[in-house]
């Protein structure tokens, strides 16, 4: 399937450097009919989307709250269902590996049954399965309803990411992605606050409090299904809330680099063309290592905080400034890269920020409370607002609507899922009073990676564009993005 009638298959590698090199097209500036189309998109768009993924991930994390929420009064998930850590980790695990297998067959059936209905069946099954969590009573029972609810979750954000390419032009989505992406950071904080609040409904209709957090966390992804399935826009080309020049207008400018939502859906010609592409291993490459700080955050920060010296509700509360700092600084992370189209080097410089929070947290005396607390909010900040723009970067330089849906999957999938298995594993309990040294060596080597594989593809997208240039014959060209 080909974008455009154009002999040049970017994703197969076969990059002939001739005049075909048509889909390199550069963008004009943008014009007042566009803003205004683009300000009513967003307004549709944007805030439905990141409320699916704020609920979203709400339901996944909510897990490290109930671990240690009342443990000191043998209320907590781990004492009541005889969980041991090394079983709670495993739980963990399970839940990514669903998430791992499910991520490309859900991207290909959300084009298949459109965004809006695929989207709100997931939805509600990740909310009912969630509030069955709060009905476990063994490891066993946590374990088959954490598989399920990663197969359910799995394919919602490279869902969500891909999704956004049938409306968006590539300068414009890691913004976009980051409003998305940032609502998992909000929900970290809001997390934090509910379930400091929840704990106190302990024996409340003679529930613990970690069942009541389950059930209530539950129900909002219920409800929200529905809304979704009504409000949720699929493509442009059949948007009636647009009219009739809006639409058209929507899908011209979309004419070369976004997802055509009339294209039919993958062969295996596009499969494999995207799969042998080398680049596109880098990116994977790249987003493994800020998935390990990604996931180890998302699932431990509790714990972390817990072994700063705060305790039980108070660790609760005290895992929200690191999150609402770090939502902050995804948002300008992610503006600034688009704006200045340099998404690697953006990445590249919070990566290494990242990096210095884990490290300062490594090397500093387990009982220096406060010194570490605020490195916990500097690496989650830096670890956090690497990842709008990688994917914003990704989905910018692939340009056929099959690829991208499958690129994405398989960045998630193949680089995401195996890099949030190894994060479950680096917060190792035995090591909580000597301060979790082996998870931040971890997530600050990991870090440094990514900071170094960011700059080598910036280099590599510049010299590529340095060849399309010099071969060109006049013709409009499209540049690969930074």
């Amino acid at each position: 399937m080909e974008d455009r009638k154009s002999g040049l298959d970017v994703e197969s590698g076969k990059e002939k450097l001739s005049t075909n090199v048509a889909q390199y097209e550069i963008t004009g500036p943008i014009t007042e009919a566009e803003k205004a189309l683009r300000w009513k998109q967003d307004k549709r768009i944007v805030p439905l989307s990141a409320g699916i993924y704020f609920l979203c991930y709400l339901d996944r994390s909510n897990i490290g709250n109930a671990k240690i929420m009342n443990s000191t009064t043998g209320d907590d998930l781990m004492t009541q269902t005889g969980m041991t850590n090394f079983q709670y980790t495993i739980a963990l695990m399970i839940f990514l590996i669903a998430y791992g297998l499910f991520e490309v067959p859900s991207n290909i059936l959300l084009k298949k049954l459109r965004p809006s209905r695929w989207i709100a069946f997931l939805m509600f099954s990740w909310g009912v399965l969630t509030m069955g969590l709060g009905g476990v009573h063994s490891y066993a029972s946590v374990t088959v309803v954490r598989f399920l609810l990663g197969v359910f979750e799995a394919g919602l954000f490279p869902g969500l990411v891909y999704y956004l390419t049938f409306w968006y032009k590539t300068e414009e989505r890691s913004i976009r992605v980051a409003f998305i992406l940032a609502s998992a950071t909000l929900a970290g904080a809001f997390g934090g606050a509910i379930a400091y609040g929840i704990g106190h409904m302990n024996q409340a209709g003679g529930l613990s409090a970690w069942r009541w957090l389950f059930i209530i966390e539950g129900i909002p992804s219920c409800l929200s299904a529905l809304l979704v399935w009504f409000l949720l826009p699929d493509y442009p080309e059949n948007a009636n809330w647009l009219t009739i020049q809006e639409r058209d207008l929507a899908v011209q400018r979309l004419h070369i680099e976004g997802s055509k939502g009339h294209h039919k859906a993958m062969t295996w010609s596009d499969a494999n063309a995207t799969l042998v592409d080398w680049r596109l291993w880098g990116h994977y490459i790249v987003y493994f290592g800020i998935s390990t700080p990604f996931s180890s955050l998302s699932l431990f920060t509790p714990s972390i905080t817990a072994g700063l010296g705060y305790h039980d509700l108070q660790a609760q509360l005290m895992t929200v400034p690191p999150y609402a700092v770090a939502y902050v600084v995804q948002i300008l992370t992610s503006w600034s890269a688009d704006h200045f189209n340099a998404r690697g080097l953006h990445s590249a410089a919070m990566a290494t920020v990242g990096a210095i929070g884990f490290l300062a947290s490594a090397v500093l005396p387990a009982d220096a409370y406060a010194s570490r607390y605020g490195c916990l909010i500097v690496a989650a900040s830096g670890a956090f607002a690497c990842i709008p723009p990688l994917l914003g970067w990704l989905s910018s330089n692939i340009f056929s609507t099959a690829s991208v849906g499958l690129a994405i999957a398989l960045n998630i999938g193949l680089g995401g899922a195996p890099g949030q298995v190894v994060g479950v594993w680096i917060y190792k309990a035995n090591e909580a009073k000597a301060g979790y040294p082996t998870g931040h060596w971890t997530n600050a080597a990991l870090l440094l990676m990514v900071a170094v594989g960011c700059v080598i593809l910036r280099m590599y997208y510049a010299r590529r564009n340095k060849k399309i240039l010099a071969s060109g014959s006049g013709e409009e060209i499209r540049l690969f993005k930074y």
